[in-house]
């Protein structure tokens, strides 16, 4: 195996691991507003994913930073052509991190209501635009022969993509459900499964419909193995959020997750960007990829880092993996006045 075809799998590796963390806390800022009912509770699901946000956003600037040194030619092409979806994700990154730093920095109801509606809009945007741009990423764009895009925004909106943004939306909606039924005691607690159980039923019409019109436009033998898995998976995730094995139902939500990835990244290669236009114009890993020398050195790095970052963040779900409820949520806290 070529040091770029290495590369394309570590790059489809970062991105899988970015939407199975990412994802369940962008389900739990939606939940935010249809689960909680008032503000201890939405202070409760916002203290299940407090220790945890900030370090699954390292998996998206490792994302973007391989893609950037790895394939320089997709990476310039990629955010040339999406500037507008991504500049937006990007925008909501940066309001929801402050959200969450600024949400109870005042006790004034208004500006902690203004600051969860905030958390809110900044986890369903990103949820849905993620999807949007992987479903072109893999159906394919306006590419020109000197690999520039010269399509229009409109053109990203195409059924396809706006199924794929509802894809994620409703997966990540259900992962964030099965997180918060697993992190949390009591009423919460309950309303999650079942709230899981109907967000899991609409994310598995629309999740088939999608990897299926996926597998018939460029599927393989491969892609296909993983569609069934990845079918398997939500549907085994539901059975055990029905008979509330919230830690199986949460890692099986993860497991649908990474082979729904996995099977897009399969029915992908070898290109890391199609061309509509003539696929002699696509660009793949051949002629988007930089140097052997500099993946080299990217790999010898990767190899010393990674290791570091897993222990570190698996540190960290360790010490904060204990189930909390409203009574853990102190008085002035509850009333808004604390952190």
């Amino acid at each position: 195996m070529e040091l770029h075809d290495v590369w394309f799998v570590l790059i489809a590796v970062l991105w899988t691991g970015y939407f199975f963390l990412e994802g369940f806390d962008f389900g739990v800022g939606i939940l935010t507003r249809l689960l909680a009912r008032d503000r201890p509770e939405r202070r409760v699901l916002i203290n299940t994913i407090g220790p945890v946000w900030d370090g699954n956003e390292v998996w998206l600037l490792t994302a973007g930073g391989a893609t950037f040194a790895a394939f320089p030619e997709w990476y310039a092409t990629l955010f040339s052509g999406f500037y507008l979806p991504l500049l937006l994700i990007l925008v909501c990154l940066i309001l929801r991190g402050v959200a969450f730093e600024y949400r109870a920095k005042r006790p004034e109801e208004t500006w902690q209501r203004n600051w969860e509606t905030a958390i809110f809009w900044t986890s369903l945007l990103p949820a849905f635009l993620w999807g949007v741009a992987f479903a072109n990423i893999v159906r394919g764009v306006k590419i020109d022969q000197h690999f520039e895009y010269v399509g229009s925004v409109g053109d990203l909106l195409n059924p396809y993509a706006l199924l794929g943004g509802l894809v994620t939306l409703s997966l990540f909606t259900f992962h964030g459900a099965v997180f918060t039924a697993l992190k949390t005691v009591g009423d919460i607690r309950t309303r999650a499964r079942n709230l899981a159980r109907w967000v899991g039923l609409v994310t598995a019409v629309v999740a088939l419909a999608f990897l299926l019109w996926t597998q018939a436009d460029s599927g393989d033998g491969k892609s296909l193995v993983a569609l069934v898995v990845a079918v398997i998976a939500l549907a085994a995730a539901l059975a055990a959020n029905h008979i509330g094995r919230e830690g199986w139902s949460f890692a099986l939500s993860g497991v649908t997750i990474v082979a729904a990835v996995a099977m897009l990244f399969l029915s992908l290669f070898p290109n890391v960007m199609p061309s509509t236009l003539d696929g002699g114009w696509s660009l793949t890993v051949t002629n988007a990829s930089s140097s052997p020398y500099t993946l080299k050195i990217m790999t010898w790095c990767a190899a010393v880092a990674t290791p570091i970052v897993l222990l570190y963040q698996g540190w960290t779900y360790w010490v904060f993996r204990k189930r909390i409820g409203t009574q853990h949520i102190a008085p002035d806290a509850a009333a808004g006045a604390a952190h």
